[in-house]
């Protein structure tokens, strides 16, 4: 089907896949920050930080290991996994329609 055809259902349906990769890139992105120790003072680290703590709000104490960068990596992970999952499955339904 030509893309000036596409109905508005598609059209929802991309973009909740597109804003469901941005969360999960977000949250991977934080997870890569952490992992490499990045200075923390930086502002684009604590935008990122700060964003990630949001969207990963629900998961983030979810475990209790002992190595912090193992809960952040399964806190953060799980919350990425999720948006990734749930928002492709709802985009997908879209499209089917």
């Amino acid at each position: 089907m030509s893309p000036r055809y596409r109905n508005g259902t598609d059209q929802a349906g991309t973009v909740i896949a597109v804003v469901a990769d941005v969360m999960a890139v977000i949250l991977g992105l934080w997870i890569l920050m952490y992992l490499l120790q990045a200075n923390r003072a930086n502002d684009l680290v604590r935008v990122v930080h700060g964003a990630a703590a949001w969207l990963a709000g629900w998961s983030h104490d979810l475990f209790t290991f002992d190595d912090a960068w193992a809960r952040v990596v399964a806190g953060y992970g799980l919350a990425a996994v999720v948006y990734l999952f749930v928002g492709h499955a709802i985009a997908h339904r879209m499209h089917r329609h």
